[in-house]
């Protein structure tokens, strides 16, 4: 079988020129659309804008071969503070063609209005009694205080608070409302919270005050119960509790301590502000001289050794102040313990010895203290005697801090102030010279004319002055 031959047609010049031409166009046209630039809005067509609030203009992007540019058009008079529409026309131009975008920019009032609920959006009220409005505000953007324009709907078990702004913007909040006492009752504790017996001194019961939101009297339902007994010295408990008629109970608690009395004719020495090297030795030698014991509130000053000696020779250690910075300790709760917790880690690191014995600086009634903080010792007492400490003031200003600056003038004071009707306890301070120079001379007098010396323990009856701040 012969193969057909297949026969070529000749393209003709024209054709071939046509075709040429067609090509050149369409690369040509091609090439036109790889360098026209993209040009888009980086922000939709509409936009809004809250009314009062910071706008920013996104302005366009340029996208061509070289990459992408970001153009920001300064919208200079779009004033957010009124409503208003803004006709915006971004204009860009390259080599041959000039590009306008258009956009429009709509400031408005957008912002619900707020409410705010005082106290929870569960509400609990007495199962016999009515549901009290517990109240709320209302706020809004441009408006301002808009609370006189709310709406209160009261429903069986909720209310709903609606309001609007004057753009028409709406907000609702919803309370629940249930009737069931969840409260407990609340317990006051008529006197002090700490009280304070002497060895055998009968305790007498000073009772609590008892509220409750939904009870008017629960003075039957008071459950009194004590672990005290006055005739031996140690720390005990006097505990009230009460349940109202849903069954929600409180109980509170007061401290009563019993404690050995302080002793007539007897004196108490306490020194403060040491130790330091060269005046708390001498005042050791001369006490273990004499016999005598004494009571160390002591600091962060002076050697280590000193703290051990006061130990070792059966005097009492107390804590003083790491700082005796009144603007620091008495700046706050936290920075007295940070303060108090730096002298007994000492004492205890030291000689083993965890002390709960203490003296403020300047002492309870110290007024300089709400220089820094209105009614810090008065919390101050009250967390001390809480966390186990008892702190031990004076009723004999012996003036070594003060007037008597000089041993003559120092044993004048003292002598002058003892008596034999009252307990005698004596602040000084182991870092004064003159109190170093004096003290053997007060003792051989306060031994002479019947005195006799103790020192303070924990199981000593506090001497308290009075809280003024």
């Amino acid at each position: 079988m012969k193969s057909k031959k297949i026969k070529k047609r000749r393209v003709s010049k024209s054709e071939y020129f046509i075709n040429i031409s067609v090509t050149l166009v369409l690369v040509l046209f091609g090439v036109f659309f790889l360098f026209v630039p993209k040009v888009s809005l980086n922000a939709p067509l509409k936009e809004i804008v809250n009314i009062n609030s910071y706008y920013t203009d996104k302005g366009i992007t340029i996208s061509d071969l070289f990459g992408n540019k970001t153009i920001i058009k300064p919208l200079d008079d779009i004033n957010t503070k009124k409503d208003r529409e803004y006709n915006i026309n971004y204009t860009y131009k390259d080599n041959i063609f000039t590009y306008h975008i258009p956009k429009e920019v709509v400031v408005k009032d957008i912002e619900k209005p707020k409410i705010k609920l005082n106290g929870n959006k569960r509400a609990y009220y007495c199962p016999n009694g009515e549901y009290k409005e517990l109240g709320f505000k209302a706020y809004d953007n441009v408006d301002k205080d808009i609370t006189d324009k709310v709406k209160v709907e009261r429903l069986k078990d909720k209310i709903i608070y609606t309001v609007e702004d004057s753009s028409g913007n709406k907000r609702e909040v919803e309370r629940k409302i249930i009737a069931k006492d969840v409260e407990k009752p609340i317990i006051t504790l008529n006197g002090d919270d700490n009280i304070f017996l002497n060895l055998n001194e009968p305790y007498i019961e000073d009772n609590v005050t008892i509220s409750d939101n939904c009870d008017s009297d629960l003075t039957s339902n008071i459950k009194i119960t004590n672990d005290i007994d006055n005739t031996k010295v140690g720390d005990y408990r006097v505990t009230y509790e009460v349940s109202d008629s849903s069954n929600n109970k409180s109980k509170i608690v007061r401290n009563v301590k019993v404690r050995e009395p302080l002793k007539t004719n007897t004196i108490y020495l306490t020194f403060d502000d040491g130790p330091r090297d060269g005046t708390t030795d001498v005042i050791l030698d001369i006490l273990k001289e004499k016999g005598v014991k004494a009571t160390f509130f002591v600091t962060m000053n002076g050697s280590d050794s000193l703290i051990k000696r006061i130990v070792d020779e059966g005097h009492s250690i107390g804590i003083h102040t790491a700082s005796h910075r009144y603007d620091l300790i008495y700046a706050s709760v936290d920075n007295y313990f940070n303060d108090l917790e730096q002298v007994r880690d000492r004492i205890y690191n030291i000689t083993g010895v965890d002390t709960k014995l203490i003296r403020f600086p300047g002492g309870s009634s110290n007024t300089i203290s709400k220089k820094y903080k209105e009614g810090i010792m008065t919390t101050l007492v009250n967390d001390i005697l809480n966390k186990g400490y008892q702190y031990y003031d004076w009723n004999i200003d012996s003036g070594d801090a003060s007037f008597a600056t000089n041993p003559t003038k120092l044993y004048n004071s003292v002598i002058n102030s003892l008596s034999h009707d009252k307990y005698n306890v004596i602040l000084m301070h182991d870092t004064k010279t003159y109190t170093r120079d004096a003290l053997s001379k007060i003792i051989d007098y306060s031994l002479t004319n019947g005195y006799s010396f103790e020192s303070i323990n924990i199981n000593t009856m506090p001497v308290r002055q009075r809280l003024n701040n």
